[in-house]
Formats: C-alpha cells, sequence, structure tokens
C-alpha cells in the first residue's frame, strides 16, 4: 500500500520535529536538495518512506512496507518475542539499505507501541543500533497522534465543522477531533480539539478475541470491548459532536481494505484508494462482504493477502465502534498517515517548501 516511487505529496504547513541529520546543509536552500526519510516501525508494519522536496510538498523516490508482527504474543508476554525481532531486524536492514542508496541527508526513524509497551523495548533498539546501524526513537502517544493527524489532515473536507480523524495500528489506535481551519496561518495544533490514544490496535485485539474465524457474537464482543475503552474519548468530545458538516477521515489498513473491497479491486491500488469518498451505507455493506468471507477467501483477496487475514476483521470491529460513537454520513481514506506526517514536519523545519494548505495531488 506503499505509494508509488515517484508520487507527488503535501499538505499544510508542519511544526518542527525531532529528525538525526545525516549530513547537508543547514539553511533552507541546501535542504531543498536533500532527500529525507521517514521510517514507522509499528506493532505489525515497518515502513519508510524516502523523499525530495517539491514545488507543492516532496516527491517520494522510494518506499518500503513490510509486516513484521513485531509485537505479535506481546499482550500475552509483555516481551518482544526472538522470531518477531528477527523478522523486523532483516526488515530494518533493507531500510538501513535503501537509506544509504538514496543518499539521505535528513531522517526521522520512530518506533511506536509495541516497543512502547515491551519491557524489552528499548534493548531492541539498541540491539537495532548495534546490528543494523540505525537510531530509533520511541514516540509518546501524543507524537503519535499529532503525526498521524499531520500526515493526512489536507484530506479533511475545508468545509467541515468537524472532523474525526482516526489511525487504526497494531497495537495501539490514534483518534484525533480536529475543528475547522479558519485560516490559512492556523496550525494543525491549533485545529486539534481533543485527542486519544486507545492502547488496542488490530493485533493485540485479534490476539484477545481471535481474528481467524470471528462469529458475529465474537464481532460483537470486540465492538463492544472498544466501545468500553472510548467512552472517556465520547465524554470529552460532547460540544464538538453536536457541530452540522461532519465527517470522518480514516488512515489505516482496516480503512484503505474496506475502500479496496469496497472498489472491487483484483489488487490494491493506492491511486484510487487515496482520498476516495464513501458514504456510511458504502461502508457498511463493504464491511459486511469482508465478515462474510472465510479465512481463507480473505488471504486470497488482493487487497488483503494471507498477512493480514486473520487481522481485519478486528480492525473492522474498532471501525465499527468508532462509527456508533461518531455516526457521519461520509468517511474519506487516506493512504497517508505517521510517515507522511514525519516528512511534513522536517521539511517545515528546514523551511525546505512552501506548503499549501490544500489536498496533495493524487499520484499519477
Amino acid at each position: 500500500m506503499d505509494p508509488d516511487a515517484s508520487s507527488p505529496c503535501g499538505g499544510a504547513p508542519a511544526k518542527p520535529g525531532g529528525a538525526q541529520d545525516r549530513g547537508g546543509g543547514s539553511n533552507g536552500s541546501n535542504h531543498r536538495a536533500a532527500t529525507y526519510a521517514a521510517l514507522d516501525l509499528g506493532t505489525n508494519n515497518c515502513r519508510l518512506l524516502v523523499a525530495r522536496p517539491a514545488a507543492d510538498g516532496f516527491r517520494i523516490v522510494d518506499a518500503f512496507s513490510r509486516i513484521v508482527r513485531l509485537g505479535e504474543g506481546l499482550s500475552q508476554t509483555g516481551r518482544l518475542g526472538e522470531a518477531a525481532i528477527e523478522r523486523t531486524l532483516a526488515a530494518l536492514a533493507v531500510c538501513r539499505d535503501k537509506i544509504r542508496h538514496r543518499g539521505v541527508a535528513r531522517a526521522r526513524l520512530i518506533a511506536t507501541e509495541a516497543c512502547r509497551a515491551a519491557q524489552n523495548g528499548r534493548d531492541f533498539l539498541d540491539r537495532v543500533r548495534e546490528q543494523v546501524g540505525l537510531d530509533l526513537e520511541i514516540v509518546d502517544r501524543q507524537t503519535e497522534a499529532h503525526l498521524a493527524a499531520e500526515g493526512c489532515a489536507a484530506l479533511a473536507d475545508d468545509q467541515a465543522r468537524g472532523i474525526l480523524l482516526f489511525d487504526i495500528g497494531g497495537g495501539s489506535s490514534e483518534i484525533v477531533w480536529l475543528a475547522r481551519a479558519n485560516g490559512r496561518e492556523q496550525t494543525l495544533r491549533d485545529r486539534i480539539r481533543v485527542w486519544v490514544s486507545l492502547p488496542l490496535g488490530v493485533v493485540s485485539l485479534a490476539e484477545r478475541f481471535g481474528g481467524r474465524d470471528v462469529p458475529a457474537e465474537a464481532f460483537e464482543a470486540m465492538v463492544d470491548f472498544v466501545g468500553e475503552k472510548l467512552a472517556t474519548f465520547i465524554d470529552r468530545t460532547g460540544v464538538q459532536r453536536r457541530c452540522e458538516r461532519f465527517h470522518l477521515l480514516g488512515t489505516s489498513g482496516t480503512v484503505t481494505t474496506i475502500a479496496g473491497i469496497h472498489l472491487n479491486l483484483a489488487r490494491y491500488d493506492r491511486r484510487r484508494v487515496d482520498g476516495l469518498w464513501m458514504d456510511d451505507g458504502e461502508v457498511s455493506q463493504a464491511m459486511g462482504r469482508l465478515r462474510a468471507m472465510s479465512f481463507d477467501e480473505r488471504a486470497a483477496n488482493g487487497c488483503i493477502g494471507p498477512d493480514r487475514a486473520d487481522l481485519v476483521l478486528a480492525g473492522c470491529a474498532i471501525l465499527e465502534a468508532i462509527r456508533r460513537a461518531f455516526p457521519a454520513r461520509r468517511i474519506r481514506i487516506a493512504d497517508r498517515g505517521l510517515r507522511e506526517g514525519i516528512l511534513m514536519q522536517m521539511l517545515s523545519a528546514d523551511r525546505a517548501w512552501r506548503g499549501a494548505a490544500r489536498p496533495p495531488r493524487t499520484p499519477p
């Protein structure tokens, strides 16, 4: 589900974020010629984007994504398992080689819930540093929520008075209430009214309730479980929830899969999915089709595959809990998120681009 290597992307200007300087100049003109990298190591996936500044944001020159299941079994043991660590080290070695090959000057490499929660999370990052040569930082929940918002907020309808943005991850799910932008100079941070990072995602939920075979009662149990975790956030958004012209904005493998099922794609196509609007009925219909599939049918589907066949229904349960708590007539699908948010923060901090407060162009 990665962007094409030549795809352009952009969005609203971002506040500076921490980044590793791997050479390159210290002023704007030098940074405009630099190559940047953003790596997101989550509970389920290891993802990398390499990009260069462009007139309307940045142009992706390389990308990598691999399901590593770093957090496999974490909810039961409290530790990262050796097999998961070895898979992840192999994926990170590929990322390291791409970073070197592309001559990356500035990079930010982050780890999220699995490394936050694991007793041996920091020991694992020491091992990554020693064996792979990459220095990853564990980001806190607020940073993760803000980066997810940074990465896809450009897809929010600028006429909407309220937007519920969510990122369903492997070990955590970030949910952000965005207010309408009042003007071009308003920062994204100013628009964030309420946010939460729930310590549950598709991996942890599937391990708790099951993912291969999910009968109706198990699915409803998952929805109820997520709903209970959402209760405090729902209360905190009481005033905002009464606004008119409201929509959902989702980024994750769950929502992009639902979009692919809706579009009847034989093979996932980011160009058709990123930025897609779906109405509430279309979402329900696509989720119904997913829930009616057997595990083998999900594994054979070109928008799911065997690595995610036992996780996608847990993602649907998280989405369903969000939809019940925040009914909306429509949802916009984003195939972008943390990595794009990281890139925009670095580019903005370096004044390497003039971000436009409008959705980026869809890749050709």
